[in-house]
């Protein structure tokens, strides 16, 4: 059977019926007390019955209105608002609210058989309230009226029948309280959450889909039952709630009450009023008194006015700005001005635009155009026949002769001038021009400044010691000085090497190399028996014939390089002399450095078949090693070390090459020495070790004569100079690093940095080339401030200084300071040039050494001369 829907009406709050009519008070009064009376009886009734309420599904009245499916369907949709409809509604409101008393035979629950209405047509009144309108007021009747103001209430009851809040529509507190807990969490449990109490809500079964089906079938209106899942039970929509949705989908409001265009009220008037607050306060006592402010802007303005930087037109506000007055008479005064100011070219550039090119200007006219030129400027006959077999652009003034008048009256019209004019525009209009800036630039900006010399201070400035020996009378070639700065050592063309204290300038030990090698190349080649070994010892004494080639006179082969050992600990040196390279033994350390000594040199000292190489090496056949020491025993007598814990003095060990040794120089740390002769080939560079008396050649083959050679302070490079080029080898692995291009004919000098990162090189054809290793393999700076070829050049240890020696006699220091920031160049600046050398035969200052530890500088020449040059 169809099942009608009951509706429990709840108890709903007192509601306030809309007016009926606009009638006159006393009526309306009676009424509304009458309808008040009857809805505060019938919300009694129901609110009684509604406790005892029950489906009753099979004896359900015929005169029960049961919900429908009336309101599903297009067409009674789109209809609503029709006032036919509404009539008809309205007629069986008022017959169902006659029997609102009456109840079902069993004392059942009361049965809403209103049928609501979609939506009403109402307007306000004058206190807000709807109101129903009437268009045939004075037709209508009393029961109409009624039948109205009933309508009217039982749709407001209808519209506020559940409006309570949320806390009030669970009063038992039966429903599920999770809150906004995902559902799907309860999936695995019989449950679905807990109630107020903390009972479990149990989840109801739906049944399958044939159960769903047959439930509906028996309910015919299961179309307004929805699902709760939240509570797990099926929940039946009130006619409110449906009524709300009807509307809400119609895209109506879903009270049908609301007024969504009220009438404007204007709260807020755009009228200004005066309030009238503070109006009877009286004046600021300040306002009757003079203010300081206009009084000292009046004092401004009349010192302005008598010093004349305004007038009384400014005052009075017929000129704005002073400025304007001061064009004004400028643009009405009569006075001479300048017509060329002479910055139209600045004027020009700043103008907007394509730029203006001035043309260029005519050179003024000369004695030549004048109406009356000396004699000389007139032409005679013969160079006028010459002129006129010239083109007009070789001739000296063109088209024009000179020629002399009496007076300027005399002179006529010139012939060309309109043609010359012409093709002057046509140079204007056709030849492009371009703007060619003066720079107005200080040559002298352009150099950069450099310190004053005084600035830069110390360095060498005077010459303090002269270092003299009777026997000293030829060529001083090299020199050296010791670590400490106490000893210095020289080498001459005589082939003695002799030794001095600095501070005193007493010759202490002199050593004559030439005799001593000699000597002991004779008795190691047994006089002579091998002629191979013959020619050996020939090379250190040369045969020069006389006139009379009756005898022969033997001169001694000089000390091409000599140098001190670096290390402290090590109280040796090395000078080149012929083919040799002799390793000698100063004797001048403490009793720690002479053991240090002794125990370098004890190799060397007892070797024996030419030193310890290997006998297939490539320096087998280039260098020999020849101890000493049974030499140094027969001659000991005469030499006595000079320190009292000196130990072994003089020469030790001789190595002997196959061609002249021009160059030696030691390693840092003063074990290894490398020795250069250029006529050896490929044997040139030879690499010693003293502690082992052991020799290498690192070259299997050359490339360039081979001039000089020293190491890296730091790494394990060892730079090779030859004629033009300085080449860098990584020892280790092999190989060549970089090739520097010094651009000079001949090198003569080398010498690194103590840093590493840059080298100075000397040259015969009066160059001092600075490399900077980071920088290029080019030079970063070539000097070229010498009259003759360098000799000599080198770096201070300790301070920024450095110094190059010339033939010319002069030795000049340069201030070299190089900076640890790579982004700073080198700073070079010449600050002294000493002279104190004279020139013998071309040859002037050969040598020149600084002290290690004090700015002083030492200086040898083709005189015999040894000087000191100290910073005073």
């Amino acid at each position: 059977m169809a099942r009608k829907k009951k509706v429990q009406q709840e108890e709903a709050p007192e509601v306030e019926p809309i007016a009926s009519s606009d009638s006159d008070s006393s009526n309306e009064e009676e009424e509304e007390e009458e309808e008040e009376e009857e809805y505060d009886s019938e919300r009694e009734d129901n609110a009684n019955d509604a406790k005892d309420s029950h489906d009753d599904d099979d004896d359900a009245d015929d005169d029960d209105v049961s919900v429908q499916d009336s309101f599903d369907g297009s067409e009674d949709f789109e209809s609503q608002g029709s006032s036919d409809d509404d009539d008809d509604r309205l007629e069986r409101q008022a017959e169902s609210d006659d029997d609102d008393d009456s109840f079902d035979g069993e004392g059942g629950v009361q049965i809403l058989d209103l049928d609501a209405p979609r939506s009403w047509k109402s307007k306000r009144d004058d206190n807000g309230r709807a109101k129903i309108d009437r268009k045939n007021e004075s037709s209508r009747t009393n029961e109409d009226v009624a039948v109205d103001e009933a309508t009217v209430k039982q749709v407001s009851a209808l519209m506020h029948t559940d409006d309570l809040s949320s806390d009030d529509e669970d009063p038992a507190g039966a429903d599920n309280r999770i809150g906004r807990i995902p559902l799907h969490w309860y999936d695995d449990y019989e449950h679905i959450g807990y109630d107020a109490h903390g009972q479990k809500v149990i989840k109801s079964s739906q049944g399958d889909n044939l159960d769903r089906a047959l439930e509906e079938a028996d309910r015919d209106h299961g179309k307004f039952v929805v699902y709760d899942a939240l509570n797990a039970r099926n929940v039946e929509l009130t006619e409110r709630q449906i009524t709300l949705l009807r509307r809400l989908q119609s895209g109506a409001f879903a009270h049908p009450e609301h007024d969504a265009n009220p009438d404007y009220i204007d709260y807020y008037s755009g009228i200004p009023e005066i309030s009238g607050l503070n109006s009877n306060r009286y004046e600021k006592k300040s306002r009757f008194q003079p203010s300081a402010y206009e009084k000292l802007q009046v004092r401004r303005l009349l010192h302005r006015l008598k010093c004349g930087s305004i007038n009384m037109d400014f005052l009075e506000g017929k000129v704005r700005d002073m400025n304007d007055l001061v064009k004004r008479k400028e643009q009405d005064s009569d006075k001479p001005f300048l017509l060329w100011k002479g910055n139209e070219e600045d004027e020009l550039a700043l103008r907007k635009g394509p730029q203006h090119i001035a043309p260029p200007k005519q050179p003024p006219p000369g004695h030549a155009y004048s109406y009356n030129p000396p004699e000389e400027y007139l032409p005679s006959q013969e160079e006028l026949e010459e002129w006129s077999k010239l083109d007009p652009e070789d001739r000296p003034y063109g088209n024009f002769i000179p020629k002399k008048y009496d007076n300027l009256r005399s002179v006529g019209a010139y012939p060309d001038a309109v043609k010359e004019r012409f093709e002057r525009c046509l140079d204007l209009y056709l030849c492009p021009r371009v703007m060619k800036r003066r720079l107005n630039i200080d040559p002298e900006s352009l150099v950069p400044r450099l310190p004053r010399a005084s600035d830069l201070r110390p360095f060498p400035t005077t010459k303090c010691i002269e270092y003299r020996d009777g026997e000293l009378t030829g060529v001083v070639r090299c020199l050296s000085v010791s670590p400490d700065g106490q000893f210095m050592v020289s080498g001459g063309e005589d082939g003695i090497v002799r030794l001095w204290e600095v501070q005193t300038g007493r010759l202490v030990r002199k050593w004559d190399l030439a005799e001593v090698v000699v000597k002991v190349l004779e008795k190691e080649n047994d006089g002579f028996s091998n002629k191979l070994d013959l020619t050996r010892a020939a090379v250190l004494r040369t045969q020069k014939p006389d006139d009379d080639e009756e005898g022969t006179v033997k001169t001694k082969k000089p000390i091409t390089s000599i140098e001190w050992n670096p290390n402290r600990s090590h109280h040796c040196l090395i000078a080149g002399i012929g083919k040799c390279a002799v390793i000698i033994a100063t004797g001048t350390g403490g009793v720690d450095d002479a053991e240090i000594t002794e125990a370098l040199l004890s190799e060397a000292l007892s070797v024996k078949s030419g030193g310890n190489i290997a006998p297939e090496s490539r320096a087998a056949k280039a260098v020999k090693w020849l101890s000493l020491k049974k030499y140094n025993k027969q001659t000991s007598s005469s030499s006595t070390p000079i320190s009292a814990y000196g130990g072994t003095i003089g020469p030790v060990v001789i190595l002997q090459t196959n061609r002249d040794v021009s160059s030696v120089r030691w390693h840092r740390k003063g074990d290894y020495f490398v020795t250069v002769s250029p006529k050896a080939g490929a044997a040139a560079v030879l690499i010693h070790q003293l502690s082992k008396a052991a020799s290498q050649q690192p070259f299997g083959k050359t490339k360039g004569e081979a001039q000089l050679a020293c190491f890296h302070p730091m790494k394990p490079f060892l730079f090779v100079a030859s004629k033009e080029h300085v080449r860098v080898y990584h020892l280790v692995k092999q190989v060549m690093v970089k090739r520097l291009m010094s651009g000079c004919r001949h090198i003569s000098s080398l010498d690194v940095h103590v840093s590493g990162d840059h080298v100075v090189v000397g040259s015969l054809d009066r160059r001092l080339v600075w490399f900077d290793l980071d920088l290029a393999s080019t030079p970063y700076k070539t000097l070229k401030y010498h009259e003759r070829a360098l000799r000599s050049v080198g770096f201070h240890p300790r301070y920024p200084l450095m110094a190059s020696a010339s033939d010319d006699g002069s030795i000049h220091v340069f201030h070299s300071m190089v900076y640890s920031d790579l982004m700073r160049n080198p700073l070079i600046v010449p600050v002294k040039v000493l002279r104190g050398h004279s020139v013998v035969n071309s040859l002037g200052a050969l040598a020149m050494v600084f002290h290690p530890t004090q700015p002083w500088l030492f200086s040898a020449g083709a005189d015999g001369k040894i000087h000191l040059f100290q910073d005073l």
